[in-house]
């Protein structure tokens, strides 16, 4: 063990896949695009979809998967369903890994590379 790391117990099979499940769900660049949008302000599918350059249908399939996995929540106003993500745990790991990434590629001024064994 590397000194001053913290040592932990290991998670559920329960919770490693959920946990799985949710990385998945991030895994896909659009959806991750979504929801660092929403974490940056709530929005509805309209201007979403504007937004990470997506059509509506396709981003509204996007957001019920992100909904049904607690990842993104939403409310009614009026006629229109706003989203937002309501979680700062989710909301700090996608930042932490965009914000890793793009330092990452300014400091090496090169277009961030492809982790090998990726899949689509």
């Amino acid at each position: 063990m590397v000194a001053g790391a913290r040592r932990f117990e290991d998670p559920s099979a329960d919770v490693l896949a959920e946990a799985a499940e949710a990385f998945a769900l991030l895994a896909s660049p659009v959806r991750l695009h979504m929801v660092w949008a929403l974490a940056q302000g709530e929005s509805d599918v309209s201007g979403l979809a504007e937004r990470v350059g997506g059509a509506l249908p396709a981003v509204s399939q996007h957001l019920t998967k992100l909904k049904l996995a607690g990842l993104v929540r939403s409310r009614r106003e009026g006629r229109r369903q706003v989203y937002y993500v309501d979680d700062p745990e989710v909301v700090s790991v996608v930042h932490l890994m965009i914000g890793q990434l793009t330092e990452r590629a300014e400091q090496a001024k090169a277009p961030v590379r492809r982790l090998r064994g990726a899949g689509a």
